[in-house]
């Protein structure tokens, strides 16, 4: 008689939490790894244009804070951000009329952190977040990840509904309403100063807190700048302004702030020791030593010239691009428009035929926090020169074809 034995089989390994599964990848990054083909015309993207980065103006001012102080820029930092830093960026503020201290900014690594920071400071599992309808998906992923109740609020062409709004906070107990007032991503709409008024006072009367995210805001070709709604009586003790270098500088960077009351600060940043420590010391001494040594303010009226010339250049191709009965929007700044193709077309289920063009958008859909608008699209006009949107509208009509 034979005796065998076997190792025992080892125990699989837990499983992945629950919101790891729930929560989705980014459509709009699926959709770049497909296009990044050179030879596609890339309407999808988010991203600023390239050639118009300070790469000098970057490089001596890395070189400078090397040379000058390299065992404090290549060292360990505070979790709120270097001073001078924070000094800078409230500068900025209060010469655009919102004053700012030093000690009201808090330092991320890209705004995109300081959502995730305030989700983790403000949001239980089972709360309701308010959002706009289309909303930034990054937001929508972030709120998701955080357990929460995302509920959209009906808008128009100039922002969310203020009445919607009062009476979705008093129907839920809503927490906080997520917004990006200018230039929004995806619809490039303002929000005009009334409706921002308003918003503050339905914050003030209800309890809410509002998170103003601000990261297009200086790309403005026409028009008059709006205030921030952490400006309007009864929002500056409940707004958080969020900001970011990247679409002025250079997203690389990856150098955000949130600009937030004491009490919510301190919790972010407590949150942020446990997430990073702190933002890059020598990324924060650079754009310090930049915004010392340079006028960012030229450099982005630059950019916001080539912008608002290929802004035009979409808005004039698109009456021959899209299908008779398409609507669009004029953004006065920014990097996005958004189209309503006529009511019948699907521009997720398009947008196969139009890659095979050599084209991309990005369907409408995956930004809806509610039931999507499956005939919306959103097109980004900075990153593709006048002659190259020309051609990229000629291959989107015959892909929508």
């Amino acid at each position: 008689m034979t005796v065998t034995s076997s190792a025992p089989a080892d125990a699989p390994t837990p499983p992945l939490a629950a919101r790891s599964a729930a929560v989705g990848g980014s459509p709009v990054r699926d959709i770049l790894a497909v296009t990044a083909r050179p030879e596609v015309i890339n309407f999808a993207g988010g991203l600023p244009a390239p050639e118009f980065f300070d790469a000098k103006g970057v490089a001596a001012a890395y070189a400078a804070v090397l040379a000058e102080e390299p065992g404090r820029a290549l060292q360990y930092s505070t979790t709120e951000g270097e001073p001078v830093l924070r000094a800078a960026v409230a500068r900025r503020y209060t010469d655009r009329g919102l004053a700012t201290g030093a000690d009201d900014v808090l330092v991320t690594t890209g705004s995109q952190q300081a959502l995730s920071l305030l989700a983790t400071a403000l949001v239980e599992p089972g709360d309701t977040v308010l959002v706009e309808n289309p909303c930034y998906l990054a937001a929508l992923q972030v709120f998701a990840f955080a357990g929460a109740r995302v509920v959209p609020v009906p808008g128009d062409a100039e922002g969310v509904d203020p009445d919607a709004l009062d009476a979705l906070v008093a129907e839920h107990r809503a927490k906080l309403l997520y917004t990006v007032p200018t230039f929004q991503n995806p619809t490039g709409r303002t929000m005009p100063a009334g409706r921002r008024a308003a918003v503050a006072a339905v914050a003030a009367r209800r309890g809410l807190w509002i998170v103003e995210d601000d990261p297009y805001g200086e790309l403005r070709f026409e028009g008059e700048r709006v205030p921030w709604i952490a400006s309007y009586p009864g929002a500056g003790d409940r707004t958080v302004v969020l900001g970011s270098f990247s679409k002025v500088m250079a997203p690389g960077l990856r150098l955000g702030w949130l600009r937030a009351p004491a009490a919510l600060r301190r919790a972010c940043a407590i949150a942020k020791q446990a997430a990073d420590l702190h933002t890059p010391t020598v990324n924060q001494l650079a754009a310090a030593w930049y915004l010392e040594h340079f006028d960012l303010d030229a450099h982005v009226a630059r950019v916001a010239g080539v912008y608002r010339e290929r802004r035009d250049a979409m808005l004039a191709g698109l009456p021959g691009a899209l299908p008779a009965g398409s609507t669009w929007n004029r953004p006065e700044g920014g990097m996005f428009l958004w189209v309503r193709l006529p009511s019948g077309y699907d521009a997720t289920a398009s947008l196969p035929g139009v890659v095979a063009q050599d084209v991309a958008y990005v369907p409408g859909a995956p930004f809806y926090g509610g039931a999507p608008e499956a005939e919306t699209l959103r097109l980004c006009f900075v990153t593709q020169t006048p002659d190259e949107i020309a051609e990229g509208l000629r291959r989107l009509r015959l892909g929508l074809s």
